[in-house]
């Protein structure tokens, strides 16, 4: 049975793949484990990527498939490259290589820092409603808002400030020159309402010898949540 290691995104936690997991059947063992800053894995210190990556290398093993959404995908990017040897397929889901730009890095790291500063300022349950009142999130039905909301409060605001600033997108070095290197099947997963990560797949999929995009009909930003089912079908057909 191959083992799949599933990494949640910003502000959830291992709980956000419950029904992914529970739909995959007798294929996979997936483990699906809390991230630094978030859930039962909550803590004041920013956790850095590359302590993710040797977290993903001891809980993963030998061989394994390798998913994540969001920033849980730009971490599952950065382990694919990093350990080439255990992980044997990639899925993204709704994922990036993080900021090419320099200059959009140092302001997108500032305004990172900010959102930090603000979590703990007004607490999880005031910051937990702004966070899903994103044009990110518009268009998600009533049931997937609200259990993705009760999961957001299962995070404190100093964990959530510390992975911030440990693990943004404006602290993350850009890996769009490595994506070329990749020699494993890579899908990346985006949802149909999703414009801006639908374009970053297309143009990531230019640069990975062996990917391919699956577009989730109806979907947004949080397909995995929005049609668990269809994000299953697409980690299943993988080769």
């Amino acid at each position: 049975m191959t083992r799949l290691l599933l990494l949640h995104g910003f502000t959830q936690t291992r709980q956000s793949w419950r029904r992914t997991a529970a739909a995959l059947g007798g294929r996979y063992r997936a483990v699906a484990p809390d991230l630094p800053g978030h859930g039962s894995a909550a803590q004041r210190r920013p956790a850095s990527f590359s302590a993710c990556v040797a977290y993903v290398r001891a809980v993963g093993g030998d061989d394994f498939t390798l998913a994540g959404y969001s920033m849980g995908g730009r971490i599952a990017l950065a382990a694919a490259l990093e350990l080439p040897s255990q992980v044997r397929r990639l899925v993204l889901v709704g994922a990036s290589p993080g900021i090419a730009d320099p200059a959009e890095r140092t302001a997108r790291r500032r305004v990172d820092e900010e959102l930090a500063d603000r979590i703990e300022a007004i607490g999880i349950e005031a910051f937990a409603r702004e966070w899903g009142a994103q044009a990110l999130f518009a268009g998600q039905e009533e049931r997937v808002a609200a259990a993705a909301h009760a999961d957001r409060l299962r995070n404190d605001a100093s964990g959530l400030a510390a992975a911030l600033r440990g693990m943004g997108t404006g602290v993350m070095e850009p890996l769009w020159d490595r994506l070329g290197s990749l020699a494993i099947p890579v899908t990346l997963v985006v949802g149909e309402r999703d414009a801006k990560f639908s374009a970053i797949a297309d143009q990531m999929a230019a640069r990975i010898p062996d990917a391919r995009v699956v577009v989730i009909a109806g979907a947004g930003h949080a397909a995995q949540l929005e049609r668990p089912d269809e994000v299953v079908a697409a980690i299943r057909d993988t080769p």
